[in-house]
């Protein structure tokens, strides 16, 4: 049985647009869902990755290498036929180690027979796919610190004693977690590309809608899944044409202006956010099939490039979403 179809998530339009624009270009950073239970944060994970295009790699290899040239020296594959494999979704559970996550060195065999002994963890599973963290807020610090710096670097390095082993690992970290149970640091907050908010439905009909398209896909999955696998594919082409033109899409001074303009009103610090908010916007314009980035395209990706990165304004009780909108209101006149 095949994960619940994207495309058939009712609702939470802001969470399906995050997770589209890091498909279309997974150099805009990690997306942090913040929300109540239930709303669908890891069944858009998991049906995002199954509509995604197969990726192309080396049957054996346990890092998902594309080509043979590309195999760590460390890994013993003795099956090196290209093979499809469907988008790898990695869970990482709140109780990981270190070694599970970044991967095991075997000291005394190295020292002792002179090879690298390495037993893969989680980021090698996850290269070129996505590693989704449920309660990530509750995760400890040095772990999210250590995942956010190999996804922005796209290498894990493992070192001890001396030794070191390094892989890919190139994958879009998607980090949820319920703000009742703990806050993550500004620091990391600001490491993530987008940030969105969900919340569970308010209006009936919608909550309905809901209800009614789980209980046929549970009674029915496999006709579910057929009645959906058409608006699916429909989504997977305009993904694929979209990270195709996306190095063709144009940015004018103006709107960098624009970004510019936006961050500094908010009082956001570095520059992270106007970078993000510019790969966010042109991702969006080559979802739209535009040749160049637009005001509209800026609005539409504001909220969730750059609402996790306000400073906290005690003069201020509007939530942080509405801080930003009302700005981009102010400054994209």
């Amino acid at each position: 049985m095949g994960p619940f179809p994207f495309s058939a998530i009712v609702g939470q339009e802001d969470m399906k647009q995050a997770m589209i624009m890091t498909a279309i270009d997974p150099g805009i950073g990690g997306v942090l869902v913040f929300g109540d239970r239930g709303t669908g944060k890891s069944t858009a994970v998991r049906g995002l990755a199954a509509l995604l295009p197969p990726i192309e790699a080396v049957a054996g290899c346990p890092v998902n290498s594309a080509r043979e040239a590309e195999i760590p020296d460390w890994a013993k594959v003795t099956d090196r036929a290209i093979v499809e494999k469907p988008t790898p979704v990695i869970d990482l559970p709140l109780g990981a180690t270190e070694d599970r996550v970044v991967g095991a060195l075997d000291i005394e065999k190295a020292l002792t027979l002179g090879e690298k002994a390495f037993e893969p963890g989680l980021l090698a599973r996850a290269n070129r796919g996505y590693l989704y963290i449920d309660e990530v807020n509750l995760l400890e610090d040095h772990l999210v610190d250590l995942l956010l710096d190999v996804a922005q670097s796209g290498q894990n390095v493992v070192e001890r004693e001396g030794l070191s082993i390094r892989h890919p690992a190139r994958f879009v970290l998607v980090g949820s977690g319920n703000p009742e149970e703990g806050e993550l640091r500004p620091q990391l907050l600001d490491r993530f590309g987008l940030s969105v908010e969900v919340t569970s439905p308010r209006d009936i009909d919608t909550r309905i809608e809901v209800i009614r398209r789980r209980d046929a896909y549970d009674r029915d999955p496999i006709g579910f899944l057929t009645n959906w696998r058409a608006t699916d594919m429909e989504l997977r082409a305009r993904i694929v044409a979209a990270r195709a033109a996306l190095g063709h899409v144009e940015a004018s001074e103006d709107r960098l202006r624009d970004c510019a303009e936006l961050c500094v009103a908010l009082g956001s610090d570095g520059l992270r956010g106007e970078l993000t908010l510019l790969r966010a916007a042109r991702a969006l314009a080559a979802f739209d099939g535009d040749a160049a980035v637009t005001r509209d395209h800026l609005r539409r990706v504001a909220p969730s490039a750059l609402r996790h990165r306000l400073r906290r304004d005690p003069l201020d009780d509007a939530g942080s979403t509405t801080r930003v909108e009302r700005v981009v209101e102010e400054v994209l006149t």
